[in-house]
């Protein structure tokens, strides 16, 4: 006797295949089409410089900075011998003398090379002399 049951093996299960193609094909086409925005360059607004006018009454120390990087304290004649960071640090000592903490004003040039500017800050935060400001053109 063969007891057997015919047991029917109903497979419910679900076929992934279409599925997949269907989520492949929505990636497909919304990568294609996506736009990316590219920015060649970047578009600075630069502020135009407005402020009180230096009081050339008080003791200032001026740092001149050439579109060559040279450096110059007060005046064009005393046009420093190199624009290493020590030389420049001496002559603002010298330039200072007994006074603690002078007000210094950094003209550059607009071609001046960044670093110069950097390194007369630099100069300047390592004497201890915080009252520094910038020169620049007042527009019209």
């Amino acid at each position: 006797m063969n007891f057997s049951r015919n047991k029917k093996h109903d497979n419910f299960g679900v076929t992934l295949t279409p599925l997949i193609d269907t989520v492949f094909l929505l990636l497909i086409f919304f990568m294609m089409t996506t736009t990316f925005d590219k920015e060649s360059q970047l578009k600075i607004n630069l502020p135009v410089a407005s402020g009180e006018k230096i009081n050339h009454q008080q003791k200032l120390i001026r740092i001149i900075i050439d579109a060559n990087g040279e450096f110059a304290i007060n005046d064009r004649k005393h046009s420093l011998i190199n624009t290493q960071l020590d030389t420049l640090k001496r002559a603002l000592k010298d330039v200072a003398a007994n006074e603690k903490n002078p007000k210094l004003l950094i003209s550059a040039d607009k071609n001046a090379p960044h670093h110069a500017v950097m390194k007369a800050m630099e100069a300047a935060r390592d004497l201890g002399f915080v009252r520094l400001s910038f020169e620049a053109k007042q527009e019209s």
